[in-house]
């Protein structure tokens, strides 16, 4: 590992304010950009326990990389990059990386907020959560109702969101208020294989395993009132958060592309100090067929978003009330590589575990959120509740526009299996009032709340930071486990 001294990389570290911690480029001669980590002292001390540091430090050895390479407080260790990781390229002689993007290409949150209370909802909360438990298919290859022929596959990936208007699954108002209004342009389908289509073909409108969720929350506490108004949030307000991704697609999309870019690797003379680092040059064929596959994968991800909100729409006017109001708030993406412009340069930014977070004044945050900023969501673990922000400008200069995306894992998945078995999980949640509805108790113990960070001090670090305001605080009521 090409280090210029044996010190571990926390105790490189120096304190470069309030809520930032940085790793200089000449800790280690391979290094091309300084590292940078927000965190507080608690969040530091979590962080340094896990290789997500070292992790970070390779990827400020990559070429093309420019400014500096970011930590979210929620990081930990990931596949190559760390989750929660941010880094850009330049577009002329930087390169691309699926582990900087991810397995679940386009894992990603979105709110819906109703037109009813906590108290319109009553005893229904509990038959709400069993009906969407049965029309979300959860589990690890599960489908939904839909199945895709070849030329409708396609069209997903080609047009996004968009193209769920014109099947009924979506409304108008829905796309614009989705991130890049819910597609890609870059998307290639010929770059994806038969194996990845035949993986996605009837997954659109499922959740999934592991960390996703449908949970139906109400809004406890505002702390802006002005940026809740503009994002059409009260006190006690029932929604919904949606977070799932781009399913067992983008999963063989960043298999089939780990094994090019091996190849790749030596055609390009480029060598790294961590081969789940393996990547190409951006402006190569390697590295446009996996952006054009990426772009595909990430506009089938925003599908899966949008017809589980069509299912959670229906569920509402079957359960609640035939016209109750089920709008999107925001969706916003968090594994994904995007190319933007920053410091008048083209840039290829990598967000893995971490989502855009621009400002008011930025051209793509949304017309409806134009003053206000663009809607970042952090949620927390079962039982603790999620957060509800907006970007800020300063943002750009502080992490290519980004903030994190959830509490992140204190624990690995073993260990919060060994710590408490999933029934007793369900029962602790219970007695908070919390409605559960998982299919596996392995998985349930593996979520569990005390597996993850502090979100509270998560988001309190990115709102001291700059990176995005507090909006309001969100509560559980029921949720429902992939």
């Amino acid at each position: 590992m090409m280090q210029t001294t044996e010190i571990p990389p926390a105790h490189l570290a120096q304190r470069a304010g309030d809520t930032l911690y940085e790793i200089p480029s000449e800790a280690r001669a391979d290094m091309r950009v300084p590292a940078r980590i927000y965190a507080d002292p608690w969040l530091w001390e979590q962080i340094s326990g896990d290789r997500s540091l070292e992790q970070l430090l390779n990827v400020a050895t990559l070429p093309g990389v420019t400014g500096a390479v970011y930590a979210m407080p929620d990081v930990h260790e990931g596949y190559g990059f760390p989750v929660g990781g941010v880094a850009a390229f330049r577009i002329t002689d930087g390169v691309i990386s699926p582990g900087g993007v991810g397995y679940d290409i386009n894992c990603g949150v979105r709110l819906l907020a109703t037109g009813l209370s906590a108290q319109d909802l009553g005893r229904r909360l509990e038959p709400l959560v069993h009906e969407l438990s049965r029309s979300i298919p959860s589990g690890t290859g599960r489908g939904g109702k839909l199945v895709l022929t070849d030329r409708e596959l396609d069209r997903v990936f080609t047009e996004g969101c968009p193209y769920l208007v014109e099947r009924g699954l979506a409304t108008p108002e829905d796309p614009p208020h989705t991130e890049s209004g819910g597609c890609l342009p870059g998307a290639d389908p010929g770059k994806v294989s038969r194996r990845a289509r035949d993986r996605g073909r009837s997954q659109l409108g499922s959740m999934g395993a592991g960390n996703h969720f449908v949970e139906v929350e109400r809004v406890a506490e505002i702390f802006e009132s002005e940026a809740a108004t503009a994002l059409g949030l009260e006190p006690d307000q029932v929604a919904v958060l949606i977070h799932t991704g781009s399913r067992g697609l983008g999963h063989q999309v960043c298999t089939d592309y780990v094994a090019e870019m091996d190849r790749a690797m030596a055609d390009n003379g480029i060598t790294l100090p961590d081969r789940q680092l393996a990547c190409a040059p951006f402006d190569s064929d390697a590295g446009r067929d996996y952006f054009g596959a990426m772009c595909a994968a990430a506009n089938f991800a925003w599908c899966n978003r949008q017809v589980i909100t069509h299912r959670v729409r229906e569920v509402c006017a079957r359960v609640l009330a035939p016209d109750v109001a089920v709008r999107l708030v925001y969706d916003v993406a968090h594994n994904v590589a995007k190319v933007e412009e920053h410091g008048g340069i083209r840039v290829c930014v990598h967000r893995k575990g971490a989502t855009r977070a621009f400002g008011p004044s930025h051209p793509e945050t949304p017309q409806a959120y134009r003053g206000v900023g663009q809607p970042v969501f952090i949620p927390g673990s079962m039982g603790t509740g999620s957060h509800v922000l907006v970007g800020r400008d300063e943002a750009l200069e502080r992490s290519f526009g980004s903030a994190c995306h959830g509490a992140g894992r204190r624990m690995s998945r073993g260990e919060a299996r060994r710590t408490r078995p999933g029934a007793q999980v369900r029962r602790e949640l219970q007695e908070r009032g919390v409605v559960v509805r998982c299919p596996s108790m392995k998985e349930l113990a593996e979520e569990a709340p005390y597996a993850y960070k502090d979100v509270d001090r998560v988001v309190d670090v990115v709102h001291r930071a700059g990176l995005a305001r507090k909006v309001a605080r969100m509560a559980p009521l029921g949720v429902v486990k992939g």
